[in-house]
C-alpha cells in the first residue's frame, strides 16, 4: 500500500477553514469541493493514457487520451458525494459508481447497504472517494468489494486521515502495490468515539446538515 500526504500551501488553507467549527455548510461544501479537485491533480498522475492524434491550427501533433476501459470514480455514501464535482471536474469522462457504506457505531464495523457499480470491473482504475479515513474499517470494506470485482488499481482520496487507520489499510493490504491512499492531512490520532483528532467533526453532518 502507498500513501500520499500532499503538501500544498493552499491545500493546508482550504484545510483549516474546513477544520474551523464556524465554518458553515455552504462555504464547506465550496471548499471541499475545491480541496478535492487539488488532491485529484495528484492522485491521476498514475492514470492510464495511450497516443492520440491532433491537428492544432499549425500543424499535426500526437497528444494523449485516457485509456479503455474508462475509470470509474466511486464516492461513499453520503459524506463522498460532497467529493464528488470536484473529481469529475477533473476527469469529466470517467464514469461514476455509488458504494453505500455504514459503520456501526458500537463495533465500529462498516457493512455495504447499497451499490450501484459494475459487476465487472476487470482492467478498471477506480478512485474511492471518503472525507475522513478514521478507523479503516470503511475503506477497508470499500477497497476489498471493489478488487473482488476485478478493479486491477484502487486509489483512496481523503481529506483527512488518522495513522490508527492508515495501519488498519495497510495491514489489510500491504502485499498490495495496487492500493494507493491520497490525503490532504495525516492528523494525531482517533478518540475514544472512533473521531479524527483534531479532525473537523462528521464530514457528512457539515456537508449536509444532520438527519
Amino acid at each position: 500500500m502507498r500513501l500520499q500526504v500532499v503538501d500544498h500551501p493552499l491545500l493546508a488553507h482550504k484545510l483549516t477553514v474546513l477544520r474551523d467549527v464556524t465554518t458553515d455548510s455552504p462555504t464547506f461544501r465550496r471548499l471541499a469541493d475545491e480541496l478535492v479537485t487539488l488532491l485529484a491533480y495528484e492522485a491521476t498522475r498514475q492514470v492510464r493514457v495511450e497516443e492520440a492524434p491532433v491537428t492544432t491550427p499549425v500543424a499535426p501533433a500526437v497528444g494523449v487520451k485516457l485509456s479503455a476501459p474508462k475509470p470509474l470514480v466511486v464516492p461513499i455514501l453520503r459524506a463522498g458525494l460532497g467529493m464528488l464535482d470536484g473529481m469529475v471536474r477533473l476527469m469529466p469522462t470517467a464514469e461514476v459508481g455509488f458504494l453505500g457504506m455504514i459503520r456501526d457505531e458500537e463495533t465500529l464495523q462498516a457493512t455495504t447497504y447499497a451499490t450501484r457499480l459494475p459487476d465487472d470491473l476487470s482492467g478498471r482504475q477506480c478512485f474511492l472517494l471518503d472525507p475522513m479515513l478514521a478507523t479503516g474499517g470503511t475503506l477497508v470494506a470499500s477497497i476489498t468489494y471493489l478488487l473482488e470485482r476485478g478493479a486491477v488499481d484502487v486509489t483512496a482520496i481523503c481529506l483527512l486521515a488518522a495513522p490508527e487507520g492508515i495501519e488498519v489499510v495497510r495491514a489489510a493490504f500491504e502485499e498490495r502495490v495496487d492500493v494507493t491512499i491520497v490525503t490532504a492531512a495525516l492528523d494525531e490520532r482517533l478518540d475514544e468515539h472512533g473521531y479524527i483528532v483534531p479532525g473537523l467533526g462528521d464530514a457528512g453532518d457539515r456537508l449536509y446538515g444532520v438527519v
